[in-house]
């Protein structure tokens, strides 16, 4: 069986997506760390698609195309088509689940593999929609190859600096209830705080857009909480401008942290502190998963989980009356 791009990285000691960086991106690896990877690949005789399998044909599907996270993961897919010219649909469900079982059985022998973003749709039902074809599943549950954005570490630093500013209440608004992403988010924000022994509001479910932190707005006021956590960085920025309205203001009545790290986080105002997850590197690496199986390559079995940093900007600040909180006043420890 010819080898696969996990056999060059065990080889070679080092992660999946580095041994995908070596090919995609060397300019981002140290010199000492792409050699080892080529000289794996050398040695186990394995070829990248771009230069080994001919044009191949792809279809990207995903909930929604007007989504900066979707348009970068777009972009990233198609830079690393590119070098082998190969071809590229879109389809975008608009987050429905009918349309995506409906887009995936349409594109079964139509094209050569899909790339599926952020699925809506249960793992079962992803797997009977695609029938068979090569499939790789980006932030979702499924039956495939799949390549996950985990904020779980930057969700933890991000717990732990809004602590060490004295913040005692959070909330959290979420996402969609059908998203991958919302589901591991909250789940590990409300872990993590607990862990703290912080006191966690979660509002209800909200688009994942600056029109569904807006909404939420209201609701965060009314919690009481000093500091917010937002399922993604246009959730943040709608609430900025929701809690200006009510007037409230960030980051002196509240802090507020999104995830992503989109661009639109460093040019918010005040800038948004925000979790950075792999964004380009998920869209790069799925598309050199998805075209090892159309290679007739062994399909990957384990999920790849890309890591998380916080990025630090001007909407977290020190609760109100932190000063008390960190001399071990009101009976909070210190």
């Amino acid at each position: 069986m010819p080898a696969t791009l996990t056999d060059v990285a065990k080889r070679a000691g080092v992660s999946l997506a580095t041994a995908s960086r070596a090919f995609s991106d060397p300019g981002r690896l140290a010199a000492e760390t792409r050699q080892k990877v080529l000289s794996a690949a050398e040695a186990l005789g394995y070829a990248t698609q771009t230069a080994a399998n001919g044009v191949r044909t792809v279809a990207v599907v995903v909930p929604d195309i007007s989504n900066a996270v979707f348009a970068a993961l777009i972009k990233a897919i198609q830079e690393r088509a590119w070098p082998g010219r190969h071809r590229m649909l879109l389809a975008d469900t608009g987050g429905s689940e009918d349309r995506e079982r409906e887009h995936l059985a349409s594109l079964a022998g139509s094209v050569d593999g899909v790339i599926l973003c952020s699925p809506r749709l249960p793992a079962a039902d992803i797997t009977k929609a695609a029938g068979g074809m090569p499939l790789v599943v980006i932030n979702g549950e499924a039956d495939a190859a799949r390549v996950l954005m985990d904020a779980g570490e930057g969700l933890r630093q991000a717990v732990e600096h809004l602590y060490a500013l004295g913040h005692r209440k959070f909330a959290y608004v979420p996402g969609p209830a059908s998203s991958w992403a919302n589901g591991q988010r909250a789940a590990t924000v409300k872990r993590l705080c607990e862990e703290w022994g912080v006191d966690l509001v979660t509002v209800g479910h909200q688009n994942a857009t600056v029109d569904g932190g807006l909404a939420a707005a209201a609701a965060v006021v009314a919690s009481g909480a000093t500091a917010v956590i937002a399922y993604n960085d246009l959730v943040a920025v709608g609430l900025l401008a929701g809690a200006r309205t009510l007037g409230y203001h960030c980051p002196e009545d509240v802090s507020v942290v999104g995830i992503d790290d989109l661009d639109i986080a460093a040019a918010a105002e005040p800038g948004l502190t925000s979790v950075r997850v792999a964004i380009e590197r998920s869209g790069s690496l799925g598309l050199d998963l998805l075209l090892e199986q159309i290679a007739g390559r062994s399909r990957a079995t384990e999920a790849v989980h890309l890591g998380s940093q916080l990025i630090v900007r001007g909407s977290t600040f020190a609760a109100r009356g932190a000063t008390a909180l960190r001399s071990g006043k009101n009976g909070d420890p210190t």
